[in-house]
């Protein structure tokens, strides 16, 4: 049986997802969060980089949410309900499910760290520095970039109900934690067809059924 290594409000969340819209049996193995909101050193026992999602399946351990979803969805859907049969579909699932962690991600990880610079672990005397350094980078740098982004996403989905065109595919389950970042930051506002995009997500039952077996995600603000 497929075991899922679960990190509390994590992306690890989507793998959930993809169980449930599969119907697939899994089991769960959970991992609560330290205080420095890392994961805890009993997940490198799992895998070296101790990170997840992580998953378990026979003799195969599978780390990183694009490779997961790929797995999961090329082994564990006969019945192909999420496969796409038109080609321009297929490239569109494949960029979205890469870009998710390739290009949006990663401004969203730094605009919460440089959030957090003027916060603890950051040293109290350091903190008035560190809070005018990070306001200084978002403004100068990422809060730019992340409106590109957004503008992308948002004229992307205006003219497609899902991510791949006319279909659900796994490119709406990778974007799903990227997009909730995003609006956790207030940055669907104006954004009405990927708030609607977000909306429509959540009223899947699968959706439900993933959040009832990890819970909800709480993305920090910044």
């Amino acid at each position: 049986m497929i075991t899922v290594h679960h990190l509390n409000n994590s992306r690890s969340q989507r793998v959930l997802w993809l169980l449930e819209e599969l119907e697939v049996p899994y089991q769960i193995k959970r991992y609560q969060r330290e205080n420095t909101m890392l994961a805890p050193e009993a997940l490198k026992k799992v895998h070296p980089l101790g990170k997840s999602p992580v998953i378990t399946d026979e003799n195969r351990v599978i780390a990183e949410s694009g490779a997961i979803i790929e797995y999961l969805a090329g082994k564990y859907d006969p019945q192909s309900r999420l496969k796409l049969s038109d080609a321009d579909e297929e490239l569109q699932a494949r960029y979205w499910l890469h870009y998710a962690e390739g290009s949006l991600m990663p401004l969203l990880v730094m605009k919460l760290i440089f959030s957090r610079m003027g916060k603890a672990p950051v040293p109290w005397l350091l903190r008035p520095v560190g809070a005018a350094f990070g306001k200084g980078v978002q403004k100068g740098y990422l809060d730019k970039q992340i409106a590109t982004h957004q503008q992308f996403i948002e004229q992307h989905l205006a003219i497609r109900p899902w991510f791949a065109g006319e279909h659900f595919s796994i490119a709406d389950i990778q974007m799903s934690f990227p997009v909730q970042g995003l609006a956790a930051r207030s940055h669907l506002d104006l954004m009405p067809h990927t708030r609607a995009w977000l909306e429509k997500i959540q009223t899947r039952p699968a959706w439900h059924r993933a959040i009832a077996q990890g819970g909800e995600l709480t993305l920090a603000g910044g």
